[in-house]
């Protein structure tokens, strides 16, 4: 299958420079359009503990979001991938669904973090969230060691 519209989730991690490592080969070889998506995790007491704060500490954590998204754009494009940034407020699995649908991608491409058992019980996981969610193929992108060497 060739994927024309991939829907890249990136946030600056060592997970997410994976994601968009394999992300970018993997548009180069099908010639796919990537919206490269950053989503600032919000919650209902950071919205409110904001509005009340004259510091806004909501704003830079945007602006470093959006300055992360601009690094991830940069390296597309440098790579003649043609690319849109998208930044976003809300929860990374409504966000994610929600951008995959409106903007019809075939392809949802992240990183994975290794959580404990309990960390994934507590918070769920995003992957296994947007299998259930998601009406396209996801590509979970997960750091090979190097090989080891003789000895």
């Amino acid at each position: 299958m060739v994927f024309r519209t991939m829907l890249l989730c990136y946030d600056g991690t060592h997970e997410g420079h994976t994601a968009l490592r394999q992300g970018t080969e993997l548009a180069s070889a099908c010639g796919a359009f990537v919206h490269l998506l950053a989503v600032v995790r919000t919650s209902a007491g950071a919205i409110v503990g904001e509005s009340l704060s004259s510091e806004a500490p909501f704003a830079e954590q945007t602006r470093q979001v959006e300055e992360i998204l601009n690094e991830g754009v940069a390296r597309l494009t440098e790579r003649g991938i043609k690319t849109k940034g998208h930044v976003t407020l809300g929860e990374p699995i409504d966000e994610i669904t929600r951008f995959a649908k409106t903007l019809e991608v075939d392809l949802i491409v992240l990183g994975h973090r290794t959580r404990s058992a309990f960390a994934r019980w507590w918070g769920g996981s995003v992957g296994v969230s947007l299998l259930d969610l998601s009406t396209c193929s996801i590509l979970v992108c997960i750091e090979n060691p190097a090989p080891e060497t003789g000895t």
